[in-house]
């Protein structure tokens, strides 16, 4: 059984305690048939991953609020994904601790807060009347592979980088009046429970880097890497393009290759890899991964 520092205790007391505070339940927080505003954006145009390039210069109005539509249930298909991966790591990691200490407590009030998540995104996914996106075979093992084996450094290392990465974007579209108002419900309630697991991971992350071995983060690099690679390829689904009438393959490679989305996906990861690199723990081999999600 894992014992718990003072400082990690007092954290979790404060996260618990705003738990109680501002936690919001999806079903009666939003107005799930609240009409849609005709010619409303469901992100910023600019944060698109066709932003700027031929394919968005050959569409209509219309067809770009589609496909921002369609991003955006791509986003939270990943989101679903993910928060089912983090929610496993976590009571696998409660499992083992002091079921009395308040970090241990906290890992559960985050299970109920992401459990809450899901069925946003899923009905969010619902409401727009669009098919949630798969997760390839590689990222549904990669998935399977962290929920059943990711410990440490790179179990908080990972579910930080999701999370850092989600929230920039949710940020910027609940602070944006000039986009659907459901979208900005679902972002403003998620950025307000989502800046407790932010904290949470970034102070575990480092006592798991200090009580950690070289080899340990050698290979703590490698998976975090492997897991920044996957966030961003869900962003840039294939069916996304399909369902705006785009080859898939054609439109995954113009976002990829899009100078515009490369700098909104490091705009969007910035505070979490600076996090991660005051660690170390985005160096060496591992680097591959992260050129190739065109983060670093």
């Amino acid at each position: 059984m894992t014992t718990t520092s003072p400082d990690r205790e007092t954290t979790a007391e404060r996260l618990l305690t705003a738990s109680t505070r501002r936690s919001y339940d999806p079903l009666v927080a939003i107005d799930w048939e609240a009409p849609f505003t005709p010619g409303a954006f469901w992100m910023p145009p600019e944060r698109s991953s066709l932003y700027g390039t031929e394919l968005w210069a050959a569409m209509s109005h219309d067809q770009r609020v589609e496909l921002t539509k369609h991003e955006v249930a791509g986003a939270a298909s990943a989101g679903i994904w993910f928060e089912t991966v983090l929610m496993q790591m976590l009571i696998r990691e409660f499992y083992d601790q002091d079921v009395t200490s308040r970090h241990a407590q906290y890992a559960l009030a985050e299970v109920a807060d992401e459990c809450r998540h899901s069925i946003m995104f899923g009905r969010l996914i619902e409401r727009l009347g669009v098919a949630p996106t798969r997760a390839s075979r590689r990222d549904h093992a990669l998935g399977r592979w962290l929920k059943a084996t990711a410990t440490g450094a790179h179990m908080y290392a990972s579910i930080l980088l999701a999370e850092e990465i989600l929230d920039a974007f949710q940020r910027e579209v609940m602070a944006d009046e000039a986009l659907q108002p459901l979208i900005r419900m679902v972002a403003r309630i998620h950025v307000v429970e989502e800046a407790r697991h932010v904290r949470y991971a970034r102070e575990e992350l480092v006592r798991q880097v200090e009580k950690s071995g070289p080899l340990r983060l050698a290979y703590s690099r490698i998976v975090i890497g492997q897991a920044a690679a996957a966030v961003i390829s869900r962003l840039v689904h294939p069916d996304i393009y399909r369902a705006v009438g785009i080859d898939g393959s054609r439109g995954r490679a113009a976002a990829l290759a899009n100078p515009h989305f490369r700098a909104t996906i490091r705009w969007s990861a910035a505070k979490a890899v600076e996090h991660l690199g005051r660690l170390g723990l985005v160096s060496g081999p591992a680097l591959v991964y992260w050129r190739r999600a065109h983060l670093v």
